[in-house]
């Protein structure tokens, strides 16, 4: 082989030929609200309390870290709460790793995981790199979901794996308890809720965690990257059975949590009345967003997370790229027209009414 190959030259696996690598953009921007970030970073006190653990553990760091990750899974559970312990938590570098874990351990070859559209864009990535079929069913028109077209889309595709996203990821939109109760009741597949943005909900207390004494079949996702404004330190995890969370050590690989990682997160757990009140924020501004954007000419999507699907737009690249022209950043992503964005500081989503604003003044 020639000493610079391309990946053309390369043996990849089949199903790699022609990938390419995902990833929102990630630009230098005056207003970044494509990637359903918390805008708000740790206070300082909260950094102080971080760094100060970092230092206090640094001269641990030539040994290997707690592979189970007790104090992370201890405190995971504490907050949950729910009757929860350590023996229901399982934690991995971001819902990324944690949903590889899940696939790897129920999914693989000969097996299907099933999702509904629109939904988040990394699913078919995690089926891929884990070798399992991926499988779709459309939501109806206002983007619900109801148990008997989950039911029927489960019998359809023989899906081991369902993956429920609610609040949905980019519509925004939750999926009742009952329905979400109906599905577990009439399946024996492996259901996933998926609540990465369960915090930001109008009803955070209605959470698939409290059907977790009753269904040994569910898994509750979740993640710090949002509520915890922790994107940066990659921590997801989920909560289960017992049985479900040995299943995910077994696939995992050794040590996959840093000692740095498990103590930032620690860290941020002892703050979560401080870092919630901060989602109360972004709560009442993704409400004011909601009843805004119409006011502006564009209709918008309910929605129960950080974020906003706005549209449609006959040509949305043109309104993204005017919209970056002018130093806001949003996401083009879900049905064809729309465009998503996240809920920002004040300052933040003021620059981006105004930009909007001047737009659609442009293309109308």
């Amino acid at each position: 082989m020639k000493p610079e190959p391309t990946l053309a030259d390369l043996p990849l696996r089949p199903e790699l030929i022609g990938e390419e690598p995902y990833g929102a953009p990630q630009l230098d921007v005056a207003v970044c609200l494509n990637v359903n970030e918390n805008p708000f970073a740790p206070s300082g006190e909260i950094a102080a309390d971080m760094a100060a653990a970092l230092t206090t553990a640094a001269t641990g760091f030539n040994r290997y870290p707690d592979r189970e990750a007790t104090g992370l899974r201890t405190a995971l559970a504490a907050y949950l709460g729910h009757g929860l312990s350590i023996g229901n938590i399982w934690a991995a570098n971001g819902s990324n790793e944690v949903m590889t874990h899940i696939l790897g351990a129920f999914g693989g070859p000969g097996r299907t995981v099933l999702s509904f559209t629109p939904t988040y864009s990394m699913y078919p990535e995690y089926a891929r790199n884990t070798h399992t079929a991926y499988a779709t069913a459309p939501r109806r028109d206002d983007f619900s979901l109801d148990a008997a077209l989950v039911l029927d889309a489960i019998a359809a595709n023989g899906a081991a794996v369902v993956i429920i996203t609610t609040p949905n990821n980019p519509t925004g939109t939750p999926t009742s308890l009952s329905v979400i109760e109906q599905v577990l009741a009439a399946t024996d597949a492996i259901v996933v809720v998926d609540e990465a943005y369960q915090e930001f909900s109008r009803h955070p207390e209605n959470t698939a965690l409290t059907l977790l004494p009753r269904f040994g079949n569910l898994i509750v996702s979740r993640t710090m990257s949002k509520a915890f404004a922790l994107a940066g330190g990659r921590v997801g995890y989920l909560a289960a059975a017992p049985a479900v969370v040995d299943a995910c050590r077994i696939v995992r690989l050794p040590y996959h949590l840093s000692s740095q990682t498990q103590l930032v997160a620690e860290t941020a757990l002892r703050h979560s009345a401080f870092l919630l009140s901060q989602v109360d924020q972004l709560r009442r501004t993704r409400d004011e967003m909601l009843v805004r954007l119409p006011q502006l000419g564009v209709e918008v999507i309910d929605s129960d997370a950080n974020f906003c699907l706005f549209g449609p737009f006959t040509d949305r690249h043109d309104v993204w790229q005017r919209l970056l022209d002018r130093g806001v950043l949003v996401r083009e992503t879900g049905p064809q027209g729309w465009l998503r964005v996240s809920v920002g500081t004040p300052s933040e989503t003021d620059a981006f009414y105004e930009a909007l604003a001047e737009v659609l003044k442009e293309i109308r």
